[in-house]
């Protein structure tokens, strides 16, 4: 590619960029306005020291894109920019980015060494501004000038965006996605061609619409936006069905806090909620072109929330005005109703007042460690009533170090009267080695360093007898009408374990023995087979309560006692490195020695 051309008359229209006859959405659009003169009074107001001297490239190429997204009539009808320098402060910010900008045309900066998808991302933001730059209706010299910088810097990324690589599934479809942007600044054959190579791999997404790296914010901020830019450069309806499952998808791991479910993700949000507001752009596009009633009530709830992203929200306004069109009526969802999610090892079920999570796809039953890019977290439950969340439900057991109770899948049975169980199962084994065999010792005591399992050590581990350590565990859950009855087998080899109930802060909790800060205890040895003991989680008017009802060794004898105080056990990998993936929150504890039988009722109690 010799440059980016300079005669917008020569270059494709962004599809969709006809004039809109239908009703435009005002509340949507006033939103975006908002959202965005506020993000641009504080681009201007770091502009008046030396803040954009620490930004990376990212921040500084949103910046661009939100100060130009303003200058549009579109998004400023009014005229409360027109006295105010808005390219002149862009054009700095392109003067910074082409300090950053390296021989091989990428930007620098983060800890991923010249990456042609960190750079996507910038090139994505560079590409719509000057689009919306080529959009203005009477170009100035500002505007001229500032066009001018941004060709540089699109051109001088193009050999890399074309022949780069990427290290994560979804950053294909972000170079895809800055591709095609570039196709729309400078038609050629090598941007498309590209674009298909890595198309033909297939997009990576599972019959429940799930990625493959099954993380909300990824699927919000890079994979959905991405596959609908292509499918619309490229007339690629097939792309718009693949987030259209993704975003079927989402409605259903949709919880009462309106947030997205992530606990089964493989990748950092697997531990933080993910709002539902960062959806709201691939909703209404989805909405609008399929006429789903049901995404445009996800996308009202997503708008409720805020607009995350304002110069996104801003550049589709001008670049895609179909974006304003007034959506479909809302259609709620029907509760109840479940989904299973088979390969991700997720049931959720969203009953007339509640909703209930279970989890047992982990991957650290095949990996065998805990990884960046795999789905690593132990909570297996997690029940929402209102005000009042059970954030996180884990087993955690003394145990060689191995960590705490991660199930190796999740199987559903359907009852005769259509109750719903879910087994979760996991069997963990540590070794004792035998002495090695007389043809494999050395004088010299030189053995190979191998990784046991659970640790490394010169020891040939492969050629030694090895003297097994069992511990099996299974839970089962059985969905009821008020919430969900569990069940605990533990049996094999004799160690404590800590059944954890964290749930979220802001309520009161009582019928338990406090430990401490945020700490308390359930008796699991007073008695329960006599006379249930039961502990109440109380927000507000809502209330979740946890009732023991059985508690033994499996063969109708007590529940042997813990011989330590109830605690979580990360296990060897983090506890090594002086980390942890404890839960928060109140943290309701249940203890015992195996083998053990503990069956509990979780119920809930909600004001209408």
């Amino acid at each position: 590619m010799r440059g980016l051309a300079n005669d917008p008359d020569d270059l494709p229209a962004w599809p969709g960029t006809a004039p809109v006859t239908a009703p435009t959405d005002l509340t949507f659009v006033a939103r975006v306005r908002a959202a965005l003169a506020g993000q641009v009074r504080s681009i201007l107001a770091e502009a008046e020291g030396n803040g954009w001297r620490d930004l990376q490239h990212r921040q500084l190429a949103e910046r661009i894109k939100a100060l130009v997204a303003a200058t549009h009539p579109v998004n400023d009808p009014t005229g409360t920019w027109g006295g105010v320098d808005l390219l002149g402060p862009a054009r700095r910010l392109a003067v910074r980015l082409a300090e950053l900008q390296g021989p091989s045309g990428l930007f620098t900066g983060g800890d991923n060494v010249d990456s042609p998808p960190d750079s996507a991302f910038s090139v994505n933001d560079l590409a719509d501004a000057l689009l919306l730059l080529r959009r203005a209706g009477t170009p100035t010299a500002d505007h001229r000038a500032l066009t001018e910088a941004l060709e540089r810097l699109l051109a001088a990324t193009v050999p890399a965006l074309t022949g780069g690589g990427v290290h994560t599934p979804n950053h294909r479809w972000e170079i895809s996605a800055a591709l095609a942007r570039l196709f729309l600044v400078s038609p050629a054959p090598e941007l498309a061609a590209r674009v298909r190579q890595w198309l033909a791999e297939g997009v990576d997404v599972d019959d429940d619409g799930l990625y493959s790296e099954r993380s909300a914010n990824y699927a919000a901020h890079v994979s959905n936006p991405s596959l609908l830019v292509i499918a619309e450069v490229f007339d690629r309806p097939d792309l718009v069905d693949v987030v259209e499952r993704n975003l079927d998808a989402t409605v259903d791991l949709l919880l009462p806090d309106g947030s997205v479910e992530t606990v089964m993700s493989r990748r950092q949000d697997q531990n933080q909620p993910i709002p539902l507001a960062v959806y709201l752009l691939a909703l209404r596009r989805v909405a609008l072109l399929r006429g789903r009633g049901d995404l445009a009530w996800a996308a009202g709830l997503a708008l409720e929330q805020g607009i995350t992203a304002p110069a996104d929200a801003a550049a589709r306004l001008v670049l895609d005005p179909d974006i304003a069109r007034v959506l479909p009526a809302p259609v709620n969802p029907r509760r109840p109703r479940q989904r299973v999610f088979g390969a991700a090892g997720l049931l959720v079920e969203h009953a007339s007042a509640s909703t209930t999570v279970l989890f047992g796809g982990s991957d650290y039953a095949q990996q065998g460690r805990i990884r960046s890019g795999l789905a690593n977290s132990p909570t297996f439950l997690r029940l929402f009533a209102g005000a009042a969340v059970l954030d996180s439900v884990r087993l955690s057991r003394t145990f060689f170090g191995k960590g705490p109770f991660r199930a190796d899948g999740l199987r559903v049975e359907r009852g005769p009267t259509g109750e719903t169980t879910v087994t979760l199962a996991e069997t963990v084994t540590a070794a004792y080695y035998q002495p090695l065999a007389q043809r494999d010792r050395d004088p010299r005591g030189d053995y190979r360093l191998g990784d046991e399992g659970r640790f490394s050590a010169a020891m040939d581990f492969d050629r030694r007898v090895r003297d097994d350590v069992t511990l099996h565990t299974t839970v089962g859950a059985r969905l009821t009408a008020t919430g969900v009855e569990l069940t605990f087998d533990l049996t094999g080899a004799v160690v404590d374990w800590a059944l954890e109930l964290a749930f979220r802060p802001g309520g009161t909790l009582s019928g338990a023995r406090r430990l401490g800060e945020r700490g308390w205890q359930l008796d699991a040895t007073a008695g329960a087979a006599a006379a249930p003991v039961a502990v109440s989680y109380r927000c507000g008017d809502d209330v979740i309560r946890v009732e023991l009802v059985e508690a033994s060794d499996g063969q109708g004898n007590p529940l042997p006692a813990a011989s330590s105080a109830p605690v979580y056990e990360p296990g060897e990998e983090y506890r090594f490195l002086g980390g942890t993936d404890a839960a928060a929150g109140e943290r309701l504890y249940v203890t015992g020695r195996v083998p053990a039988r503990v069956r509990m009722l979780l119920t809930v109690d909600m004001v209408p």
